[in-house]
């Protein structure tokens, strides 16, 4: 397990999803990302919830923002270096995005996210 500080991890989310294409990231709209510092769910790094893109329809108006959630502990957990940190947050990351674009958990492992 590495220690990063919580400032330094918000910093390493906001560098993976500036990081994203363009084209991607004008598409993300509606979309809150955050960073919980305590404990997720036993087995998460991260979390999306809301309406993939895939799934809206012409009803989808006035509702909450979409929201990806970042696990600092989690990821933390499994890292031995703050190398192995930035990797990951970045994996976790396009993972979750992947998510908001209708992609499932195993096309993303089949396509190494």
């Amino acid at each position: 397990m590495v220690e990063v500080a919580p400032e330094r991890f918000e910093q390493l989310v906001g560098e993976a999803l500036d990081g994203l294409p363009p084209k991607l990231g004008k598409m993300m709209r509606n979309v809150a990302v955050s960073v919980e510092h305590d404990n997720g769910p036993p087995g998460l790094l991260g979390l999306y919830r809301g309406v993939p893109l895939t799934r809206r329809t012409t009803n989808y108006s006035g509702v909450l923002p979409d929201h990806i959630t970042i696990y600092r502990r989690a990821i933390c957990a499994i890292c031995d270096t703050e190398a192995q940190v930035v990797d990951q947050v970045r994996r976790t990351v396009i993972h979750e995005v992947g998510h908001h674009f209708g992609i499932g958990d195993q096309r993303l492992h089949e396509l190494g996210w």
